[in-house]
């Protein structure tokens, strides 16, 4: 049976990765893929040297390539780089294409989650805490746009999981 991407978004540490493997695997016929996974082994990199090298803004032309051609699929949980979200046409096309989950949570939930990750090249800076919060200011309106949204803060991966099939099943009704 066919159906339409599922697609989590959110900032990083919103549990897109966890949720999505878990959602993909409790759902018969659905693949998990995360997109920056897609990104490092197209480039042959990781997404910190990718930065380095190339800077965001090339990063951000690779991820949104990466995507387009993904929605373009079916039966997949599609887990976005948390500013992937912020380019209109990703946006559009996602929203048209696919079902969106915003996995929101407070910045506080999301630094004590990602606080010890050193992959995250957006927060290489003084101040993380504070560097989430900025970009979650920044991105959130347009996470806003999702179908549905979903506070995470108090949530196991799991309860997200059945949150987010419990809404697709009242979607279906």
């Amino acid at each position: 049976m066919k159906q339409n991407n599922i697609v989590l978004t959110g900032l990083m540490g919103c549990g897109k990765t966890t949720v999505g493997n878990l959602l993909a695997t409790s759902i018969d016929e659905l693949s998990f893929v995360d997109t920056d996974d897609v990104i490092v082994e197209t480039m042959g990199m990781s997404v910190n040297a990718i930065f380095e090298k190339y800077g965001e803004n090339r990063f951000r032309q690779i991820e949104k390539i990466v995507i387009l051609n993904l929605a373009e699929e079916e039966n997949s949980v599609i887990s976005l780089g948390g500013g992937a979200f912020e380019d209109d046409e990703t946006r559009k096309t996602l929203l048209d294409n696919s079902t969106v989950f915003y996995l929101k949570a407070s910045v506080d939930t999301l630094y004590e989650r990602i606080k010890n990750d050193n992959s995250r090249p957006l927060l290489n800076t003084e101040n993380p805490k504070q560097k989430l919060k900025e970009l979650l200011d920044l991105r959130e309106p347009h996470y806003n746009e999702a179908h549905y949204i979903i506070d995470t803060n108090s949530l196991s991966p799991y309860n997200i999981v059945k949150e987010i099939q419990r809404r697709l099943n009242e979607h279906a009704d």
